[in-house]
This record gives structure tokens, C-alpha cells and sequence, in this order.
């Protein structure tokens, strides 16, 4: 495993100009992972060996902060994605820069989702399965809230006639009916939270067991 270390202090200000404001271009990778045809475009940043470590400056791990969670979000967008163990990921081409021989720490990329979690800069896009007490191996990557999920299928429902129909969940995540749709093979954990988000606004009720679960929309 490739070992990475801090820039000289005398390279922090070239640092945070990169990584606030990095060249056109980007690289591309593929994924055993992979659920689209398509390679992930990886950013520009993504050729920035000191992409891969933590900065000491405040304004510059920030802009870390913000390059990370996007990428991450778009990976798994791309991959079809809903969590993310972080043990795995560290081995694939998110946090591994083969080309580079650069890799993000587990512990780095733990503090990274970490920052993901919380509201006043990461926006909530991510979520510990578990919750903190869950070891934080395994996230929730949220490129889609449950709340923006929850407004995506408020769209469909509106849009194909489907109020007062009673549908099961297995006919909203691989029913014929919703392949043209982003939410089709969606994780059953995230459709029921995204469900749950209509349940409140009063817009769905959820009912049945664990194995045949449907939902009614009004």
C-alpha cells in the first residue's frame, strides 16, 4: 500500500489553489463496481497527489471536504451506488489513484464522511449505517436525500395516475412499470426512508410485512 504525507508548508498555498481550482481535464477508471456501460469520469483533482492526504490548512482541507463529497456522491451515482463500506472503497478506484500510486487512508476517508454527515458544511449527504455506534465502517451515501427521493416518486405518482393505487415495493424498485425510472433497483432500505418522508407529508401509508411491504399514495 502506498503511503502518502503532508505538502511541505511552503506548498500549502499551491495546494489550496489546485484544489479550489483544478485545471481542466480528467481521468478516467473503470470498476469491477460498475452498473453503467460508461467508465466514471474522475475529476481533475483526482491527479493531484496531494488530493490524497489531509491538509493541515483550514481552507484548504475544507476545499478537500467539499471535492471528496462530491466525487464520492458522483461515484456511487454513477455506480448505482446507495452505501458505501469504507474498507472496500479504500481498495477501489475512488480512494485509489493507481496510476498516481496515491490512496487515501481509511482514516482519512472515515473523516471525510465524517464531515459528509454533518449539516452545516457537508450538507448531510452522508449517513453512518448504525448510526456512530455502527463502527462507521459502512455509509449512506445520500446523491439523492430520502426527502429528494421521496419528491421523485411524488413526481412519478402525480405524473403516471398511480394515487389511491396500492403497489408493492418489489413492483416500485423491478416492476416493468418503473425501468425508465432513476429509483428502479433501488435499495429497499432507501426506497422505505424515502417512503417514510410521504408517510409524514401525509402523501402515502406504508403496510405489510417485512417480505410482501406495499404502499398506498394519495
Amino acid at each position: 500500500m502506498a503511503t502518502t504525507s503532508p505538502l511541505p508548508s511552503g506548498r500549502l498555498s499551491t495546494a489550496s489553489t489546485l484544489l479550489s481550482n483544478p485545471s481542466n481535464g480528467s481521468t478516467t477508471a473503470s470498476s469491477g463496481l460498475t452498473a453503467s456501460s460508461a467508465p466514471f469520469k474522475f475529476p481533475a483533482t483526482y491527479s493531484f497527489p496531494p488530493f490524497f492526504t489531509l491538509q493541515p490548512n483550514t481552507t484548504t482541507r475544507l476545499s478537500q471536504f467539499q471535492k471528496w463529497s462530491s466525487l464520492i456522491q458522483a461515484w456511487c451515482r454513477h455506480h448505482r451506488l446507495y452505501r458505501l463500506s469504507l474498507i472496500d472503497a479504500v481498495e477501489s478506484p475512488l480512494f485509489h489513484n493507481a496510476q498516481l500510486r496515491k490512496r487515501l487512508s481509511l482514516a482519512d476517508a472515515r473523516t471525510i464522511v465524517d464531515w459528509m454527515v454533518k449539516g452545516d458544511g457537508g450538507g448531510r449527504r452522508a449517513e453512518w449505517v448504525g448510526g456512530d455506534s455502527g463502527g462507521k465502517a459502512v455509509a449512506w451515501i445520500w446523491w439523492r436525500t430520502p426527502e429528494e427521493w421521496a419528491g421523485v416518486l411524488a413526481d412519478w405518482v402525480e405524473e403516471t395516475g398511480q394515487k389511491n393505487t396500492v403497489l408493492t415495493l418489489y413492483e416500485l424498485m423491478e416492476g416493468e412499470a418503473t425501468t425508465s425510472q432513476e429509483f428502479h433497483g433501488m435499495d429497499p432500505d432507501v426506497l422505505l426512508k424515502s417512503l417514510q418522508v410521504l408517510v409524514k407529508r401525509g402523501k402515502a401509508q406504508v403496510f405489510g410485512n417485512e417480505d410482501q411491504q406495499g404502499v398506498k399514495f394519495f
